[in-house]
């Protein structure tokens, strides 16, 4: 910012010349202006969403064992779900975080198994739409006959203190999957994606630490999401570790059929996921489905998931990195897993 304010003094100077002290105040005034809008639109992208609208929740599919009718759900007017045998239960397992770990990709790995319903939209009840009541939140689930599990994703669960409480209030025996990736990877992915949002923003490192030099500034969301240990905590106070399963999101991408057996397993679930199902798509630098659901064709995920990562020094990866090393060393010995990110 001196930076910029000297540059704009100098050339307020040579206006103030031709234009006057007025024309030398708006000039210099021009860049801090800028940097605010900049800075204030990245602050709206960076608060917590609101409640998604009914209509903005797509309807789930129904259970395979009949076609769909249509129909409406008393708890949320206007919006349309999908009809069938079997009944709408609260999710017996729920993807919980977290956010750029890859639960988008998890999640449509699973819905490959005939015996899982998923909700394909989060409906982020635990976190921004409680006060709407469980009748609301039941009303969105898909059908499910006997022997399948209702499941849905919220990756911003994982890191809402509420959210423990809540699910658990619903029911203690739901089963908790946490996907988890190296947290400076996971930063930076989260930055891409605000950038691409909102183009013009401060540099990655500037973000991650106070006045650009100064600590890590564990405010800024995409650093405070990678403090894993501090969240488990937070979760342990109501469920046990047994209740949870945590996938790596680099083996989701290395070894999926591995990853996605460990969940089937977790679940109670036959294996019926496996390697033959993978392809993977050099292009994204990800695996693909060869078969996506309901569809012939192979499928890969959206244009939004591998975008490239802007270059951030090695400097400030490495201080991050410093930064990290004991939360996650907490986090391997909580979930006696080593992640491998040291």
């Amino acid at each position: 910012m001196a930076g910029s304010g000297g540059l704009a003094g100098g050339a307020g100077g040579s206006q103030a010349t031709a234009g006057g002290p007025g024309a030398a105040l708006r000039a210099s005034r021009a860049p801090l202006l800028f940097a605010a809008l900049v800075l204030g639109a990245y602050c709206l992208c960076s608060l917590p969403g609101r409640c998604p609208s009914a209509g903005r929740v797509p309807a789930p599919a129904p259970a395979r064992a009949e076609p769909p009718r249509a129909s409406r759900s008393p708890g949320a007017p206007g919006l349309p779900v999908a009809s069938g045998s079997g009944q709408r239960r609260f999710p017996q397992a729920l993807i919980v975080g977290v956010k750029k770990g890859g639960t988008r990709a998890l999640l449509e790995f699973l819905r490959l198994h005939p015996d899982i319903r998923a909700l394909g939209s989060e409906p982020h009840f635990f976190d921004r739409c409680y006060e709407r009541g469980l009748s609301w939140y039941r009303s969105l689930m898909p059908r499910t006959l006997d022997g399948q599990i209702t499941l849905e994703k919220t990756p911003s669960y994982f890191v809402t203190r509420e959210a423990p409480r809540r699910i658990h209030s619903m029911s203690p025996a739901t089963k908790l999957i946490v996907v988890v990736r190296n947290p400076v990877t996971r930063a930076i992915s989260d930055y891409a994606q605000t950038l691409s949002k909102t183009p013009g923003l401060p540099s990655f490192g500037a973000l991650a630490f106070r006045r650009g030099l100064g600590p890590v500034d564990t405010a800024w969301s995409a650093v405070r999401i990678g403090l894993y240990a501090q969240h488990l905590d937070n979760w342990l106070r109501y469920f046990p570790l047994s209740r949870f399963l945590f996938v790596s999101g680099e083996r989701l991408v290395s070894d999926p059929a591995g990853e996605l057996g460990r969940v089937q397993d977790f679940l109670g679930l036959k294996r019926v996921v496996t390697d033959k199902h993978f392809y993977f798509n050099a292009t994204k630098g990800f695996p693909c489905l060869k078969k996506a659901q309901g569809s012939g064709r192979p499928r890969c995920l959206g244009k939004s998931k591998g975008r490239p990562h802007p270059r951030v020094p090695e400097a400030v990866v490495q201080r991050l990195r410093a930064f990290y090393r004991p939360f996650n060393r907490k986090f391997y010995q909580m979930t006696g897993q080593d992640f491998g990110w040291d």
